[in-house]
């Protein structure tokens, strides 16, 4: 099972679906006890969803910081996935106690509707945990780069490797590309291979020339079969080793630089 649904064109996170599933269910529960008692929740139910929202939102900006300073406005830009759910799990929490200390009326309600909530969010994640591939090791795919060398996933296993998936045509692709480069530079202790999908040889390579990319890392992949073996069919899709060639983790959509480093600690142990 990969970390997204595929619905025609649109791509949809299955993170994203459990925690939709989980605040319409705690909400409707949350309004339906409320009502039994004559009340309106609906301003904590709000208060609450934005709380946890900024709270998870900023956790994980104070802790990524420097990778903003270059770009403060980029910190509302929440499409690079950038968040910290145990802040914002933390928030709730505080909020939901204080209604109890305030001997709030819908104190009751809405602290059902939290764990509701808490409930289906943890064990949704805890599901999409058991049923992600826990053995998932560098694909066996090899492609040639635009320096007309072969280039074999499997052999890179040994150091750190980053492993992007991306075309000319896509916008959100061609953003990143600067941070990735940037990364690339900043960490040579880590293998970077851009393995394009589906293009033609002429038209990568003048897209690289443009933006100075080695063409040693650009991997050409004219069948998309890196996709099909990594059950990642949006694009950008990135993927993450650690040196023994284990997925670490994976990033379907834009990388921001602080995301993009939360993801190289991981297979980099901090360094």
């Amino acid at each position: 099972m990969g970390q997204t649904l595929q619905i025609g064109p649109l791509t949809l996170a299955w993170a994203f679906i459990v925690l939709f599933i989980a605040w319409f269910a705690s909400t409707h529960l949350a309004e339906r006890l409320a009502r039994g008692q004559g009340l309106k929740i609906e301003r904590h139910v709000w208060l609450i969803a934005l709380l946890g929202f900024v709270a998870a939102r900023l956790a994980f900006v104070v802790q990524y910081a420097s990778a903003y300073s270059a770009s403060p406005w980029s910190i509302i830009d929440i499409r690079d996935g950038g968040w910290e759910p145990v802040a914002g799990l933390i928030a709730i929490g505080v909020y939901t106690l204080a209604l109890w200390v305030w001997q709030s009326k819908a104190a009751k309600a809405v602290t059902s509707g939290v764990a509701l909530f808490c409930a289906i969010w943890l064990g949704g994640t805890l599901g999409l945990s058991l049923l992600a591939p826990s053995n998932a090791t560098l694909p066996q795919f090899t492609g040639v780069a635009l320096d007309a060398q072969p280039v074999s996933l499997p052999a890179l296993k040994g150091k750190p490797v980053v492993i992007n998936l991306w075309a000319t045509w896509c916008p959100p692709c061609r953003r990143e590309m600067p941070v990735l480069m940037a990364a690339q530079k900043a960490h040579p202790d880590v293998q970077f291979v851009f393995v394009n999908q589906g293009e033609k040889p002429e038209a990568v390579l003048r897209y690289v020339q443009q933006i100075g990319m080695g063409p040693a890392s650009v991997v050409l992949d004219g069948e998309e079969s890196l996709s099909r073996m990594v059950q990642q069919r949006a694009l950008p899709t990135t993927l993450f080793f650690d040196a023994a060639g284990k997925q670490v983790a994976a990033r379907t959509g834009e990388l921001s630089a602080a995301t993009l480093a939360q993801h190289l600690e991981q297979i980099t142990g901090g360094r």
